[in-house]
């Protein structure tokens, strides 16, 4: 499960004194102990109790202008500090079940009852409320190979909340969750690690009841436009797709390519023959998808071709 940190007294801190000492070359994010060691900044900002009222307040007097320009998530998270190619800060809002926009939404926009591990590690406090539940697992990303239906060694570690004042530090690709709506309305707030290469990792929703990888819950704009292309009449598209298809360096990349190509083949057995070449990949996520392809392909063969009885 994430690493819970001890922090101590720890006095109140301003969010500009946190981003001064976070933009120290010193701090890693994609160093787990560095990134550990700068809990007690994170701490120290939760102790802050007025901070995140005069944003919010400030936010609102300006039409949420900053949050327009800079906070691609949605209302649930204000964005605090997106200025560096490090880390960001944001503070997120757990509503509870007796919270009216969960009884218009729901509890799926908000994340919950979807385990999930994450492509990069961050810091959390609980800062305002009892905190969201967890049933917290662990599994070795390293011996995964990444395909929807792998089986995953899932282990069960405990099932906790994110109280206030409570830090903790996940994981990437080690520490898998299932969150839980909060009692009640709930806020915490996180240090997040940001990287260029976060895009072209993968990040796995599982079904904890069969322990196994349910789906791939990472895509990028690339992924859409190289369905787009592969459809396109021009052959600088094509050649583009195929050179994607034969060694770009993310596999789940590679992957779309081949699909796109696949799909774009004007017979059934053209696609399969495509797909084929993915299936002898020496990529062994490209060649399990590749295979989990044909066999869909093959089921529903009737279908496509028109063959299907009535």
């Amino acid at each position: 499960m994430p690493r819970v940190i001890p922090c101590g007294e720890t006095p109140p801190l301003e969010l500009g004194a946190v981003v001064e000492a976070l933009n120290e070359e010193s701090f890693d994010p994609s160093d787990e102990d560095s990134f550990a060691a700068a809990a007690p900044l994170l701490k120290g900002l939760a102790n802050n109790r007025g901070f995140l009222t005069a944003i919010a307040l400030d936010e609102l007097k300006h039409r949420c202008k900053r949050q327009t320009s800079e906070n691609s998530y949605s209302s649930q998270v204000i964005m605090l500090h997106r200025a560096s190619d490090k880390y960001f800060i944001r503070a997120n809002f757990w509503p509870g079940p007796r919270d009216s926009i969960f009884k218009s939404s729901g509890s799926s926009p908000f994340f919950y009852h979807v385990p999930h591990d994450h492509n990069f590690s961050f810091l959390t406090v609980g800062y305002l409320g009892p905190g969201y539940w967890s049933e917290y697992y662990e599994y070795e990303y390293d011996k995964v190979v990444g395909y929807p239906g792998e089986a995953v060694d899932l282990r069960f570690v405990e099932r906790s909340r994110l109280e206030e004042g409570k830090v903790m530090l996940y994981r990437a690709h080690r520490d898998v969750h299932n969150q839980l709506p909060a009692d009640e309305m709930s806020i915490s707030l996180n240090i997040m690690e940001a990287s260029p290469r976060q895009p072209f990792l993968s990040q796995y929703r599982f079904d904890v009841k069969r322990c196994e990888i349910a789906g791939i819950l990472t895509a990028t704009s690339t992924e859409a436009l190289l369905k787009i292309a592969a459809h396109h009449g021009d052959g600088n598209a094509h050649d583009l797709v195929r050179s994607f298809a034969a060694h770009h360096p993310c596999d789940r990349i590679q992957m779309t390519a081949i699909q796109a190509l696949a799909a774009a083949e004007p017979t059934f057995d053209d696609r399969l023959a495509r797909l084929a070449d993915g299936a002898a990949s020496a990529n062994s996520f490209v060649a399990a998808m590749s295979a989990r392809e044909i066999a869909k392909l093959e089921l529903h063969r009737p279908w496509i071709e028109g063959t299907a009885s009535a």
